[in-house]
């Protein structure tokens, strides 16, 4: 995104200087529970510590796709409905980044 938008450089910057990755505790087999099935993206993590979030109800249900849909649609090479797609992409970003509160406030219980 700073390449994409050099004029934020400073506030992306800050942004990513304050993240965690919160996969680490489960990829290091710090925090581990049977339901996560020995993997632990979020699509596995999310439902073995927060059964009542799901991806499954989104048009767009993991990252990957929804990363390569963002850049289609940044660089203008996405062909479909404009609206509807960033809509979906909306969704996504809001189930995932309350997906990491919820799966932080689990981790925090520990």
């Amino acid at each position: 995104m700073i390449e994409m938008f050099p004029q934020y450089s400073n506030e992306l910057r800050g942004i990513v200087n304050r993240l965690k990755d919160l996969m680490i505790p489960f990829q290091q087999k710090w925090y581990y529970t049977p339901e996560m099935r020995g993997r632990y993206s979020i699509n596995y993590v999310l439902p073995a510590l927060v059964p009542k979030l799901s991806y499954n109800d989104l048009d767009i249900k993991e990252g990957g796709a929804a990363s390569n849909t963002f850049l289609s649609v940044v660089n203008g090479t996405f062909e479909g409905d404009d609206e509807k797609t960033r809509n979906q992409l909306f969704e996504y970003c809001k189930l995932d980044t309350y997906a990491m509160v919820k799966i932080l406030e689990k981790l925090l219980q520990v």
